[in-house]
């Protein structure tokens, strides 16, 4: 019996009609069914994967075409991301080790790390110290290891799997010497000192939103996304101690999605800049040090009702 494909252009579409009649989501690292289907056949055939058009109309060999369908409908039938099939990601042109114990990499702070975080930090070669809350797959660290070439950077999760990708993905880059990993609760198991640059994607997705979630998403660990009824559970915690870690001109970065409102709700009374990033002015938001809460200093400390 002949088989019904035979070149990469035949499963490319047979993919992407595939994806769209079974209404996957997407935002995993790519937004739409042809990225995603392209992605899994070139990866599948060990393909640049930024090389399509010279494959298009390559014959493939049956047991070739035999592992693209294999992943397509795994991708299809279990609405697993795409990551997960793959055991990578991709973020800001960066490949990390993932696997179902860690969140899928996402996040624009990335960019604005490969951006030197201008301008709220006047010289990248000075930072001695960053701390990075919530690191997950190390991702993060790894970018600001980059950035900040003559920093040490701190690595805080308190998910021992998760840290095992991350300690893997900090080998990859050749990183060991230079971000050290921590396991605990946000600061509770950091040494005392103080840091330039704290970044931070905690878990914000609030209650209802985690209720609404597609079911890609429920494939990831809920450790990672949940932030409680308003999504600031974890957020308020970070902002509330973060003043005691930083510098006197260090600067705090934090992620919270769509959670802008509920931001504005609970620190609405602290200078927070919001950064541009590919989705707008609502994802990520800054405060200084001068402007954040700190148990040192009375005027500063925010009303308990309010943190």
């Amino acid at each position: 019996m002949a088989l019904p494909f035979s070149t990469v252009r035949d499963l490319l579409r047979f993919g992407v009609s595939h994806f769209t009649q079974a209404g996957l989501s997407f935002g995993h690292g790519l937004s739409n069914a042809y990225d995603e289907a392209a992605y899994l056949i070139l990866h599948t055939l060990h393909l640049p994967l930024d090389t399509l058009d010279p494959f298009l109309d390559a014959r493939l060999l049956d047991h070739e075409i035999d592992a693209v369908m294999k992943v397509i409908e795994r991708r299809a039938k279990e609405r697993m991301p795409a990551a997960y099939i793959t055991n990578e990601a991709w973020m800001h042109g960066h490949r990390f080790y993932v696997d179902e114990r860690v969140i899928v990499p996402r996040s624009f702070i990335g960019k604005l790390l490969q951006d030197d975080l201008q301008p709220y930090v006047a010289d990248p070669d000075h930072v001695s110290r960053v701390l990075e809350l919530c690191t997950g797959s190390g991702c993060l660290a790894i970018l600001a290891a980059q950035t900040f070439e003559n920093a040490d950077i701190d690595a805080v999760d308190i998910s021992h799997d998760a840290l095992e990708i991350a300690r893997r993905n900090i080998g990859d880059y050749g990183l060991d010497e230079r971000v050290k990993l921590y396991e605990g609760d946000l600061y509770a198991p950091l040494p005392t000192t103080k840091y330039e640059v704290i970044v931070t994607n905690p878990p914000y997705v609030n209650a209802d939103a985690m209720a609404a979630l597609p079911e890609e998403y429920r494939h990831e660990p809920e450790l990672a996304l949940a932030g409680g009824a308003d999504g600031m559970d974890m957020v308020r915690r970070i902002v509330r101690e973060a003043g005691k870690w930083l510098t006197e001109d260090g600067v705090l970065v934090v992620e919270i999605g769509n959670e802008r409102a509920n931001v504005e709700a609970v620190f609405g009374g602290l200078g927070l800049v919001w950064l541009s990033t590919s989705a707008g002015d609502d994802n990520v938001f800054l405060i200084q040090a001068a402007d954040l809460p700190d148990a040192r200093r009375g005027d500063r400390i925010l009303h308990a009702s309010v943190i």
